[in-house]
């Protein structure tokens, strides 16, 4: 059977705390993907219909607007398909409408320049200057952990700088990226500019990212997917990667451990620790580790658990119930080979599991190789910096870390010998705002993150040389 004769299925969206149905949707056919590529693709082409620079502004103001009216049903979609807790999901939110009037700052700024002329006799009778223009079709492939603001980290960029965009959310958050696609209707832009595809499949995913007419890739996701991905891509396609990592934390001897345990307890159990920036592996100096571990176990035995519309809830559920069960598999592993279970090692209902703080866990054990995704940290003493270095940086993995100290020299030595794009002083590794650089290095992903990074990604610079006088004759210019 080929994709073409398959038939629409129907994708239920589950709420993950309590399994029943938010909402069921249509899923787009091979058929259906190959239309709005051709569509998106012939847009692009046709350079008399691109969306001029100040409608591209005025719809992402609009679209700022929208958002804030229309806050109290963003925030409710996003707990309900996603199981963030409400009081999270609503720093979410403000941080979406930001990050679009990011994206507006970055574009009234985002122009080409003049380029010298006359420092050579062949240049000498020449203006220059370049341009940007559409790279082509982006193509957007998003996650579920943050179902809105990840969708306008990929989507709003691609309006400003003038490409269609298809976007694949996540077949367990698709609704939140719809209501953020019929803001952006709603605030003027064409439909055409901005599509969705829903499915499950990812044979069909495969073939949306890989097809030559996408222009750029944009994909967050798992770092075996987002290579394989990039290495199908057609000649010549841009991509930006955004995997995740085990994120490292260094913790010194002179650490006051009750000054920094709530920061470092939220970079752990923040969304049930799946996020790809969340504290999972802390190396603490023998001085503060045992004394650190008990005080951070019992800060995370009074988390409180439970419907993530509860505002009082701190922690949630996993996104499905076979992922509790894989993290307890971890646990379980660790456990088994010599680590000490401080609290949590349970699962709690179907898709929530305690939050979990390990001492001492085996160094080969998959929590302390591997992205756990989930609400589980190990704590591992050291006592010589070389050594808590080296095994920060052990993994193929390398995003953001963090250094507790109160020695500024330390904290930049040891700054300066991780292998992370970000390191946080002083705070846990998942702190971010969202104009700040964002990247992973080795697996981690691939391209830089921020707003104007991305918005430069998803342009070409087009140069336009004039010949202002009579040319003059240079041996060192010679045609082509």
């Amino acid at each position: 059977m080929t994709y073409s004769d398959m038939a629409p299925q129907t994708l239920t969206v589950l709420n993950p705390f309590d399994l029943t149905p938010v909402d069921s949707i249509s899923e787009q056919t091979a058929d259906d993907i190959d239309a709005l590529l051709e569509a998106s693709y012939a847009l692009f082409r046709q350079r008399d219909t691109w969306l001029p620079l100040h409608q591209r502004i005025d719809i992402l103001e609009h679209c700022a607007l929208l958002m804030e009216k229309r806050f109290d049903q963003l925030t409710k979609v996003a707990v309900l398909e996603g199981g963030k807790p409400l009081i999270d999901t609503r720093v979410e939110v403000v941080r979406s409408i930001d990050t679009i009037k990011s994206v507006i700052a970055a574009l009234r700024s985002h122009h080409g320049q003049s380029m010298p002329a006359g420092l050579t006799p062949a240049t000498e009778h020449h203006t220059a200057f370049t341009r940007t223009e559409p790279l082509g079709v982006v193509v957007a492939i998003s996650a579920f952990n943050h179902p809105i603001n990840l969708i306008v980290h990929q989507v709003a960029p691609a309006v400003a700088a003038g490409c269609p965009v298809i976007v694949k959310p996540a077949a367990s958050t698709p609704l939140s990226c719809l209501a953020f696609l019929e803001i952006l209707y709603d605030a003027g832009l064409p439909k055409d500019w901005a599509q969705a595809i829903v499915t499950s499949d990812h044979g069909l995913t495969e073939r949306l990212a890989t097809d030559h007419r996408v222009g750029f890739l944009s994909f967050v996701g798992s770092a075996g997917v987002g290579w394989s991905l990039r290495s199908k891509l057609t000649p010549g396609a841009r991509c930006a990667l955004k995997h995740g990592g085990a994120a490292p934390v260094i913790m010194t001897g002179d650490t006051d451990i009750y000054e920094v345990s709530e920061a470092i307890l939220k970079g752990c159990f923040y969304h049930a620790g799946q996020a790809g920036e969340s504290v999972q592996r802390i190396f603490a100096h023998t001085n503060v580790a045992t004394r650190f571990s008990t005080q951070l176990a019992m800060k995370a035995a009074g988390l409180r658990l439970g419907n993530p519309m509860n505002p009082e809830t701190e922690v949630g559920p996993l996104i499905h119930p076979e992922e509790v069960s894989r993290i307890h598999e971890w646990v379980t592993e660790a456990v088994n080979g010599g680590g000490q279970l401080l609290t949590g090692g349970e699962q709690l209902s179907e898709t929530i599991y305690a939050p979990t703080v390990i001492f001492n866990p085996p160094s080969d054990c998959r929590l302390m190789t591997e992205e756990a995704f989930g609400p589980v940290v190990c704590i591992d003493p050291w006592f010589n910096t070389e050594d808590a270095v080296n095994r920060a940086n052990a993994l193929p993995t390398a995003f953001q870390a963090a250094v507790f100290t109160r020695d500024v020299k330390l904290a930049m030595e040891i700054s300066n010998q991780l292998d992370a794009s970000a390191v946080m002083i002083n705070d846990h590794s998942a702190f971010r705002a969202d104009w700040m650089p964002l990247a992973g290095l080795r697996q981690s992903g691939l391209g830089m993150g921020n707003v104007p990074c991305t918005l430069w990604e998803m342009t070409a610079n087009k140069t336009i040389a004039i010949r202002t006088g009579s040319p003059v004759a240079s041996p060192d210019i010679e045609p082509d």
